[in-house]
């Protein structure tokens, strides 16, 4: 493959990433409005299941579409935050569910294609993500001083991580069978 040709695909799914990421956070700030406990603390986060998803497919390319999201989301739109706090939450938007990856398919011997992926590791990748993602997220909240760094703030968002990401992967599962069902095929790609 030539490097244009790589840089090409890199940047598309850098593109692609980023805009699926801002589709899904404003889609759910639309939805779960109410039951946000703090600016950027959700009990459900849906951008969570399609971090995880984007990373475990893409790796470093959605790591990266991932943080310029989060970046245009924060400084831009919805926080209206110092650049500096913002490229914090940036940085830890993409790096976290990409060190949950590498954590999984390190230590729970996934292969790199996802192809050995079972639902017990889905679910531990979730857990651990929703680890990170909450933990550094609070750290750096609590470090920059904004109202959403506090302990009962980690747990909201760590329980909103988790819940999102089961809802996504739930949503997924099911829209992959009734595909399948109505194609009356055993597998989705013949």
């Amino acid at each position: 493959m030539s490097i244009f040709k790589a840089l090409g695909q890199f940047l598309v799914e850098v593109v692609i990433s980023a805009g699926l990421y801002m589709a899904f956070f404003y889609l759910n700030q639309y939805i779960t409005l109410p039951l946000e406990d703090a600016k950027g603390v959700n009990w459900i986060f849906l951008p969570a299941g399609i971090r995880i998803f984007i990373t475990l497919i893409l790796d470093y390319s959605g790591a990266l579409g991932l943080a310029i999201a989060s970046l245009l989301i924060n400084y831009i739109g919805f926080y209206e935050l110092d650049f500096t706090s913002a490229l914090g939450i940036a940085v830890i938007c993409g790096v976290a569910p990409l060190l949950g990856r590498h954590f999984v398919i390190h230590n729970l011997k996934v292969q790199a294609d996802l192809s050995n992926l079972s639902l017990k590791q889905l679910l531990l990748i979730i857990l651990a993500y929703s680890l990170l993602s909450s933990g550094l997220h609070q750290l750096w909240f609590a470090a920059r001083g904004l109202d959403s760094g506090s302990w009962n703030h980690f747990i909201a968002m760590f329980c909103g991580d988790v819940a999102g990401s089961i809802l996504f992967v739930a949503v997924i599962k099911y829209s992959i069978d009734l595909v399948k069902g109505r194609l009356g095929r055993e597998n989705l790609i013949e």
